[in-house]
């Protein structure tokens, strides 16, 4: 996966200028993003501070641990299924 350009908090300021009244094109254009960028940084942070932000960073984190942990578990019981059965 591709490393983030920017932090969360660079993000919400970024809106926040938007928010403030500045064009989104000049945004754009200042911060070296496309105005689709922009406005996919708005549906997801929109509206949100700086700590949540982080802890959506965080949940974002956790969920995709615990996503890989059950993913090995399934892995392991079908393994064990598989053997099982052979030796019946």
């Amino acid at each position: 996966m591709k490393r983030a350009r920017f932090t969360e908090e660079q993000i919400i300021g970024v809106l926040r200028e938007h928010e403030a009244g500045a064009k989104t094109a000049d945004l754009a254009r200042r911060h070296g993003v496309s105005e689709a960028t922009l406005y996919n940084w708005k549906a997801k942070y929109g509206g949100m501070d700086v700590t949540e932000a982080k802890r959506l960073r965080q949940l974002e984190d956790e969920n995709a641990k615990l996503k890989k942990l059950l993913a090995e578990q399934m892995l392991d019981a079908a393994a064990l299924r598989e053997l099982l059965a052979k030796k019946w």
